[in-house]
Order: structure tokens, then C-alpha cells, then sequence
């Protein structure tokens, strides 16, 4: 008797892009439009998908971390984020910084029960985790904050995600001339150029037409923003090669995890935050 074998299904090549462009485009155009109806539609609505897009990134850092054999205290960094969220929009800086610091605590105080095996380990992961995140989050709901935070939101955004976008099609087309090869190989000074030169371009357009702002103020942004984003984004590729992985997840459909589009943005909102609250005036 005879008995055929099926091959096991090959993996999709996407060529030089690295990725199914279709639907990567696809999903970015829906996190694009859940932003915009929930930023302009009610102000509270954009501070929810801030505390869940958050948490969902916790998550995956929790798997990541398990991988590496690290227990993240999920629960203390996940209430005393959100708490310290919360109280960026609706009290003050003063009720964050001590909702971080009760956090801190609470993080050590939860792992005591698991004993000293991994202590230092599972507790630094925690405290970095929510320094990564819920501290990094609290700079967006800071421009949220103001009577013309949506458009500060957009503006952000906008110019951040030129930085990729325009990074990502030079370095496809362009690049060469590796920046990184030890830390994210596909990373050029090609794609390096075409971020600042997308996010330089955004960033003027957004400064000026959104929020009345002077032009250089736009470029101060776009540079600040594709030097943080393309920092950013090479130290979450060295937070997955140490741990061993590819992607943070498999949530997003082209992009990955969610934690491998949010670590542009989070790296770029306290930057952002400073030159738009300090050059650009309330309109």
C-alpha cells in the first residue's frame, strides 16, 4: 500500500517587504480610523484605547518575558498602570507620580510570595515594563489633556508614522548601507534618510496647519520624533533577539504584535509632548 505524504504548507514569501503588505495596510488603516472616531469623538473614548492598547502590550510582554523563564507581576503593573493613566488625564502629574511610586511597591510586595528564586529578575521586569509603558502612555494623555489635544494627538501620530513609513519604503527600495546589522539587520541609513525626510515633511505640515504653530517648530518635531521612533524601535528588536523571538505576538495580521507597532509611538510621546507643550502655544 501506498502512501502519500502532504508537504507541509511553505511559507508565504513577501519579497524585499518582508511582509504581506495587504494586510498590514489593511490593519493600519483600521487602527488609523478607531483613533480618529474615538480622539474626535469623545476625549474619554481615547483614553480607553490608550489603557487597553496598553494592556494588550503587556501581555505580550509578559509571553515574551516567559520565554526567557521571567514572571512579570502582571496584576500590580496592570492596575497601578492604569491608575497611573487615569490620573495623568483626569487629576494631575502629582497623583501619577504617587500612583507609580504605591505601583513600585505593590510590585514588590506581590512577588514576595513566589519566594527569592528570580526575585530581582521578575520584580525589574515589572517596574521596566511599567516604565515602558504606562509611563511612557501618560506623556500622550498629557497632550490629550490640553483644549486642542486631539489635533496635538494627530500631529504626533502623523509624524511618527511617517518616520516608519517613509523609513520603511527607502529601506526596501534603497537601502544598502546597514545601520544595526547586529541589533535589526534590515535596518539602513537609506531608510534612516527617508524617515526624516517623511517625518521632517508630516511633522511642518501637521505644526503648521493643525495647530498654527511656526514650521521650524514641525521640523524640531519631525527630527525629534524620527530619532526617538528609529531609537525605539531598535531597542525593542534587541529586546527579541535577546529573548530569542521574531515578533512580540501575532494580534495584528502583517504588523505582528501590537508591541511592534506601539514602540515607535511610545518612544516618541515624551518628545513630543515637550516640544509641542513648550513651542506650541494652546489655540
Amino acid at each position: 500500500m501506498s502512501h502519500s505524504v502532504t508537504p507541509p504548507a511553505e511559507k508565504k514569501d513577501h519579497g524585499r517587504a518582508g511582509r504581506d503588505l495587504p494586510a498590514a495596510i489593511g490593519v493600519g488603516v483600521g487602527l488609523v480610523a478607531l483613533v480618529l472616531a474615538s480622539l474626535f469623538w469623545k476625549k474619554d473614548l481615547f483614553v480607553l484605547v490608550v489603557v487597553v492598547a496598553l494592556l494588550v502590550g503587556l501581555w505580550e510582554l509578559k509571553r515574551a518575558f516567559a520565554t526567557a523563564g521571567i514572571r512579570i507581576p502582571v496584576l500590580p503593573v496592570a492596575l497601578g498602570g492604569t491608575v497611573m493613566l487615569a490620573s495623568a488625564f483626569y487629576a494631575d502629574m502629582e497623583a501619577t507620580a504617587f500612583a507609580m511610586s504605591l505601583t513600585v511597591i505593590a510590585t514588590l510586595v506581590w512577588r514576595l510570595a513566589d519566594g527569592a528564586d528570580g526575585f530581582v529578575r521578575d520584580v525589574s521586569a515589572g517596574v521596566f515594563c511599567l516604565a515602558y509603558l504606562p509611563l511612557m502612555g501618560v506623556f500622550v494623555l498629557l497632550m490629550l489633556v490640553e483644549d486642542d489635544g486631539p489635533w496635538r494627538i494627530v500631529a504626533f501620530i502623523a509624524a511618527t508614522v511617517a518616520s516608519d513609513v517613509g523609513g520603511y519604503a527607502a529601506g526596501v527600495l534603497l537601502g544598502k548601507h546597514p545601520m544595526a546589522p547586529k541589533i535589526s539587520p534590515k535596518k539602513s541609513w537609506e531608510g534612516f534618510t527617508g524617515s526624516l525626510l517623511t517625518g521632517i515633511g508630516v511633522g511642518v505640515l501637521t505644526v503648521v496647519h493643525l495647530l498654527d504653530g511656526h514650521w521650524w517648530v514641525g521640523v524640531v518635531l519631525g527630527v525629534g520624533g524620527v530619532v526617538m521612533a528609529t531609537l525605539g524601535d531598535l531597542s525593542e528588536s534587541l529586546i527579541k533577539r535577546d529573548l530569542g523571538i521574531k515578533d512580540m505576538g501575532d494580534l495584528l495580521p502583517g504588523h505582528g504584535g501590537l508591541m511592534d507597532r506601539l514602540d515607535s509611538l511610545i518612544a516618541v510621546a515624551p518628545i513630543a509632548w515637550v516640544v509641542l507643550h513648550y513651542l506650541v502655544p494652546v489655540s
